[in-house]
């Protein structure tokens, strides 16, 4: 795997997706001390659904992110690139409707959804900015985006033990919980590459969409970006 910041092959990433998918949903568990769950409620709490609503769930992989949708009633749809993440979730929720799609080119109609969202994904579309405006195409006119993705802590002190956690202790815990430990050297890797808060907004902003926003979970490890088609 090519290091994220130089280089980031659409054929590559899917691969290493396919290889983690087995225990990738345990892995993340360990990997944020169970802090992932507090921010995909957020995320559900930020996009509102309302039942009868069409959600796109974008790199939904197995789907865990997907289930409380469908449990408030709207119609999601979870869309991933990773032929091995939708077999896997599948498996475990047959009711979704898991869909194949590249985040550049979405398989979907103009203004088919209410909400569209994306966790911890957008880092992995080859280029960002043309999926947020796939996103903003397929969004109906007023229609939600919410972007959750790991950010910059926004206490320089805090920051500098987080980034030596990243390419150092994630690395070495995902060797004894992953089903690819190599993987998250990448995801490492394109966490500490991504933009921070602001420049996100800014992108978000590019691609069409209106008053994009932010707030900072944990003290800024991840940001929970919102927008208006």
């Amino acid at each position: 795997m090519a290091r994220a910041e130089l280089d980031k092959q659409p054929s590559d990433v899917r691969r290493m997706f396919d290889a983690v998918a087995r225990r990738y949903d345990v892995t993340n568990d360990v990997l944020s001390l169970g802090q992932d769950r507090r921010w995909r409620r957020d995320v559900i709490d930020a996009v509102a659904p309302q039942r009868g609503e069409r959600v796109l769930d974008l790199a939904a992989g197995t789907g865990t992110s997907s289930q409380p949708f469908a449990d408030a009633g709207a119609l999601v749809v979870p869309c991933d690139f990773s032929l091995g993440m939708l077999r896997v979730g599948k498996a475990a929720r047959p009711a979704l409707p898991f869909t194949a799609g590249d985040g550049t080119r979405l398989p979907f109609a103009d203004d088919t959804f209410d909400a569209v969202t994306i966790s911890f994904g957008l880092r992995n579309i080859v280029d960002p900015l043309a999926g947020l405006r796939e996103m903003h195409r397929v969004t109906r006119p007023g229609g939600r985006l919410v972007v959750c993705e790991f950010s910059h802590p926004t206490w320089a002190p805090f920051r500098t033990v987080y980034i030596e956690y990243l390419m150092r202790a994630l690395p070495t815990v995902a060797r004894a919980v992953s089903s690819s430990p190599d993987a998250y050297v990448y995801l490492a890797e394109s966490i500490r590459a991504w933009p921070d808060q602001a420049g996100l907004a800014s992108l978000v902003a590019e691609a069409g969409w209106r008053d994009p926003a932010w707030r900072n979970l944990t003290g800024g490890v991840v940001a929970l970006h919102r927008a208006t088609a």
